[in-house]
């Protein structure tokens, strides 16, 4: 039995530690692209891979009732003859069904975002995405509403009301974009959220729902109306400082409003706080905004404010997908720099939501179309070849705190676990010389490299008493010479497809960090004294074979 030492004689730097709550946002829930694309071998390899390693709970994906997953049914598919129609529509869910085993065998959940409308069922056809998604109001409400109850009615069948209680249910996704995500006005949105969420909580008033899964906070009026209007963004494209101007959410103020004059349940607000945006001049030229370093902090306080002085106070506040931009041609997603970037925003955003979902998890994402080579600035912390970039080592080294926050950190966090008592901690180096910048969308790989050139390094010196002494430590550095697999692939001259040698040779680059051990001293103090290089991640957690537990 291994000597344990109380929480009570912890000293972490001369101080008795705090012990608070850290909610794990980064992890309670990781996004995907399409339903269909979780049939692909690859993407279930990959998903087990993040609920395991990476710890994710819950996996939201769009495209539930696209056309390729043949739930709504109106013929009996021809084939090479006519399709015969059927007398009344069918519901067949052969292919949610293995989507949705999969996630559940991989020991996650879905978050459920129920759309996209089916063909036969949409006011408008082939709105958005080469795979043509059907992004308009129903023909139809009641049958929309058929189609809902009649989906989650055979999910409680196959798998029981108390596992389906678990989940929750988002209303469509990001609806004021329209012609994109929506072609209908406000008010059609705000009476599909209204018909689908009476019709999950008459199926068991335990179920959960929530909107409006907006996109994203503007400081313009351009949603203020029924429909975007392109032609109020251009004081925004010209500001000088755009973090000089007041950046809102987008109809969630109008959407309480609508629920609660109207009585209708929400379980939780969700919107989408990607720190970019996108502007349109006078001219219609689009201009591209990067946010400041804290814009994601700034925005989920204001959302914690708008919630608890609202009508639903109790409500949680999900925000369904957040990524350094909304861009998946973004060669910053590759990169060392995304990782020390994600790591301090989910740190500090982590006592204000439920839940941040990155946006994805996977490169497996066909948005539009797939990947031209293996590094094309997509979401994911894993790339098509299953090539682990930066960004998911650092998922990792936040998946290995506990969650209990001993220290909170200008540069990182010190914690244990409450199951446990592990002792464990993340330390990040996003340069000081950014000064509040935060990280503006790149074309290529090579227009990222010139941020290495940022400084300084800096030194993590911390001591922590009250440890078993001789107990042992393992540090894992990711940086610009550890696990950084997009630099390496950028040295080989950047070949569009990768030979199987390749794939081998990188995947050695991309999973050798700097792993070194220290070791508590006969008194029992723990002292780290480490250099971090400029976009450094540090994890110190227990050895594997030697974990250091408090009790």
């Amino acid at each position: 039995m291994r000597d344990e030492a109380s929480t009570s004689t912890l000293i972490i730097d001369g101080q008795a530690p705090a012990d608070a709550v850290l909610r794990h946002v980064w992890n309670e829930c990781v996004g995907a692209g399409r339903a269909n694309e979780a049939l692909r071998a690859d993407w279930q390899v990959q998903f087990r891979e993040a609920v395991g390693v990476l710890g994710a709970r819950y996996v939201r994906f769009h495209g539930l009732f696209h056309d390729d997953m043949f739930v709504y049914r109106t013929e009996n598919g021809g084939g090479f003859g006519p399709a015969g129609r059927l007398p009344e529509p069918v519901y067949t869910f052969a292919y949610v069904d293995k989507v949705f085993d999969a996630i559940l065998d991989a020991g996650a959940r879905p978050f459920v975002e129920l759309g996209f409308m089916p063909r036969q069922l949409a006011t408008q056809t082939e709105t958005l995405f080469w795979w043509k998604a059907h992004c308009s109001p129903p023909k139809d409400m009641g049958a929309w509403v058929e189609l809902v109850t009649a989906t989650v009615t055979h999910w409680i069948d196959r798998y029981g009301i108390d596992e389906v209680r678990r989940w929750p249910f988002e209303v469509w996704n990001e609806p004021n974009l329209v012609p994109n995500f929506w072609t209908g006005t406000r008010t059609e949105y705000f009476e599909l959220y209204g018909a689908t969420a009476r019709a999950i909580k008459a199926i068991d008033p335990r179920l959960r729902v929530g909107g409006p899964s907006t996109s994203v906070f503007v400081p313009d009026a351009r949603y203020a109306g029924e429909y975007h209007d392109p032609s109020l963004e251009s004081e925004t494209a010209g500001a000088a400082d755009p973090d000089d101007l007041d950046w809102q959410p987008v109809w969630i103020h109008e959407f309480i409003e609508y629920c609660a004059q109207r009585g209708l349940p929400i379980d939780f607000l969700s919107t989408h706080l990607y720190p970019t945006d996108y502007a349109a001049d006078s001219l219609g030229k689009v201009a591209a905004i990067t946010r400041h370093k804290d814009a994601t902090y700034d925005d989920l306080q204001l959302m914690r404010k708008i919630i608890a002085n609202s009508p639903y106070p109790d409500a949680e506040l999900h925000i369904t997908e957040w990524s350094t931009s909304p861009s998946s041609r973004d060669a910053i997603h590759d990169t060392l720099f995304a990782a020390s970037y994600i790591v301090r925003a989910f740190l500090k955003g982590a006592p204000l939501a439920e839940s941040i979902s990155y946006w994805t998890f996977t490169d497996v994402f066909e948005e539009g179309g797939g990947g031209i080579g293996p590094f094309h600035g997509g979401f994911g912390f894993v790339n098509e070849n299953g090539l682990h970039k930066p960004t998911f080592h650092a998922m990792a080294m936040l998946a290995r705190l506990g969650d209990r926050l001993l220290v909170d950190l200008e540069d990182g966090a010190i914690t244990r676990s409450s199951a446990t008592g592990d002792v464990s901690a993340i330390f990040y180096n996003y340069p000081a010389d950014m000064g509040k910048t935060g990280l503006a969308s790149r074309n290529t790989y090579a227009d990222t490299r010139h941020l290495a050139d940022v400084g300084p390094a800096k030194t993590v010196r911390h001591t922590i008493e009250g440890l078993p002494p001789g107990a042992r430590f393992a540090v894992e550095i990711l940086d610009w010479d550890h696990g950084n697999v997009a630099e390496a692939w950028h040295q080989l001259g950047a070949p569009l497809n990768l030979s199987r040698q390749h794939v081998t040779d990188l995947t050695r680059v991309a999973d050798s960090l700097d792993r070194r051990t220290i070791t508590v001293d006969a008194n029992g103090v723990l002292t780290i004294d480490i250099e971090l290089a400029p976009w450094a991640v540090m994890s110190i957690a227990p050895s594997a074979a030697d974990e250091t537990r408090v009790s």
